[in-house]
C-alpha cells in the first residue's frame, strides 16, 4: 500500500522513514502551495480551520501521485484536532476519493486500542525491524529540529540573504537520505559545521522574538507565510516554542504514563489560566511569560481563525503583556490571509521592537525619555 500523510514542516522526513521502515511505500505530499489550499478550501466546510483545509489539499495531491491510504494522528480534549481524521475521511468519501484512513489515537484514550492500531500498521515487519525503524524515525525528528533551531540563530546574522536557508535545505536533504543512525548523526554534524561557515555580520543589531501558538501554523511555513525566514532576514533571532520532537515526547510518551515534564513552565500560566483548554492554549500563555522573564524583545502569537484553544490564549495575552511589559503581536490566519499583509505587519512590529529596545537602553543609562514606558499588545 502507498501511504501519505499531512505535510507539516520538516515532519515529512521522519514520517517517510517510519512508513518505509514498516514495509509500505511513502507518498510525500508536494510542498504546500496556494493550489493545495484551494483544493482543500473547495471541499472543506467554510468554518473549518486552516490546517484541516490544507490537509485535505495534501491528500488530494498525494492521491494524484498514487496514494492509497492516509496515516493520521488522533487527539483528545476540547481541540477539534481529535475529530480531524473522521471529518477528513467523510469529506473524501463525499467527493468520491477512496483512501483508507489509518488514525493512530493517543495512548491516553486506551492502551489496547493504541497497541491494536500500531499492530495493524506494523504487521508486515518483525519486532526487531520495528525497533530499528522507531529509532531511526526518532533520530530524524530530533535531527530536523536541531538543524532548524540552529538556522533560526544563524539567519539573523547572515551577511548574504538566503545563505542560511540554502544550508538548511541541504542539511535536511542529508537527513532525509540517511538510512542509519550514524548517517543521521553525520548529517547533523555536517549541517552544524556549514552553519558556522555562513558569512555573518556580527555587528548587526539583532532582536530576540518568541513565537508561540497553534502547532500546525507554527511548524508549516506555508501556513505562517514563512514567518521565521522573514523575521531572520529582518535581523531577528526566532525562538519557536513548539517543536515536533518535544511534542511527541511530552504529549505522547510522558503523558501516556501520566508524567509531566513542563510543570515548572505551566506554573507561570497559573495567574492567568489554571486549566487545560485544548491544543497549546495553556502553553502559549506559559511560554509568553517565560520568554518575557528571559529577556525576549517581543512575542508573536499565531493561530488559525476559529482555533478555540488559541482564542482563549489570545484573550489572556493582553494581561500578560501588560504585567511583563512585553509587546505581543497576534496573527490570525485563514485562506483569506495575504502574504504581503502579514509581512507588512511583521516589519512594523520589528521596527516597534527596535524603538522600544533603544528607548529602554537610554532609560537604563539615565537619559530622559518622553513619559513612562508602557507596552500593550498589538492585535
Amino acid at each position: 500500500m502507498k501511504i501519505t500523510f499531512p505535510h507539516m514542516g520538516t515532519a515529512y522526513i521522519p514520517f517517510r522513514a517510519l512508513i518505509q521502515g514498516v514495509g509500505y511505500h511513502a507518498v510525500v505530499p508536494p510542498r504546500c502551495t496556494q493550489k493545495t489550499l484551494a483544493l482543500g478550501t473547495r471541499h472543506a466546510p467554510e468554518s473549518a480551520c486552516l490546517p484541516l483545509k490544507i490537509n485535505i489539499g495534501n491528500y488530494l495531491e498525494a492521491q494524484q501521485q498514487g496514494a492509497e491510504g492516509i496515516l493520521m494522528a488522533g487527539g483528545i480534549g476540547p481541540c477539534r484536532f481529535g475529530f480531524y481524521g473522521t471529518v477528513q475521511k467523510e469529506i473524501l468519501q463525499d467527493i468520491g476519493i477512496a483512501l483508507e484512513m489509518l488514525i493512530i489515537e493517543p495512548p491516553q484514550q486506551g492502551w489496547s486500542a493504541f497497541i491494536n492500531q500500531l499492530s495493524y500498521l506494523t504487521r508486515k515487519v518483525t519486532k526487531g525491524e520495528i525497533a530499528q525503524t522507531l529509532a531511526l524515525t526518532w533520530a530524524k525528528f530530533t535531527a530536523c529540529d536541531r538543524l532548524e533551531k540552529e538556522s533560526l540563530k544563524t539567519r539573523a546574522y547572515e551577511a548574504t540573504l538566503g545563505d542560511t536557508s540554502r544550508v538548511l535545505h541541504h542539511s535536511l536533504e542529508l537527513v532525509d537520505q540517511a538510512s542509519s543512525l550514524q548517517m543521521v548523526r553525520q548529517a547533523v554534524r555536517t549541517g552544524l559545521t556549514s552553519f558556522k561557515a555562513v558569512a555573518k555580520d556580527l555587528d548587526r543589531e539583532v532582536l530576540t522574538v518568541g513565537v508561540v501558538g497553534e502547532i500546525y501554523t507554527l511548524l508549516e511555513p506555508f501556513a505562517n507565510f514563512y514567518l521565521e525566514e522573514r523575521l531572520g532576514e529582518l535581523g531577528v533571532i526566532v525562538q519557536r516554542q513548539v517543536w515536533f520532537s518535544e511534542w511527541i515526547l511530552h504529549h505522547i510518551v510522558l503523558s501516556a504514563f501520566k508524567k509531566r515534564r513542563n510543570g515548572n513552565l505551566l506554573r507561570l500560566a497559573k495567574p492567568y489560566l489554571t486549566h487545560f483548554v485544548g491544543g497549546h492554549g495553556l502553553e502559549t500563555v506559559a511560554h509568553t511569560a517565560a520568554m518575557a522573564k528571559t529577556g525576549a524583545d517581543g512575542i508573536i502569537h499565531i493561530l488559525p481563525f476559529t482555533c478555540m484553544p488559541e482564542i482563549v490564549a489570545q484573550s489572556i495575552l493582553p494581561e500578560v503583556s501588560r504585567d511583563y511589559q512585553i509587546p505581543v503581536l497576534t496573527l490570525v490566519v485563514d485562506e483569506h490571509s495575504a502574504e504581503a499583509g502579514i509581512h507588512t505587519r511583521l516589519e512594523a512590529f520589528v521596527d516597534l521592537l527596535h524603538n522600544h529596545k533603544r528607548a529602554f537602553q537610554k532609560a537604563s543609562k539615565g537619559v530622559e525619555t518622553f513619559g513612562k514606558k508602557e507596552m500593550y499588545p498589538i492585535a
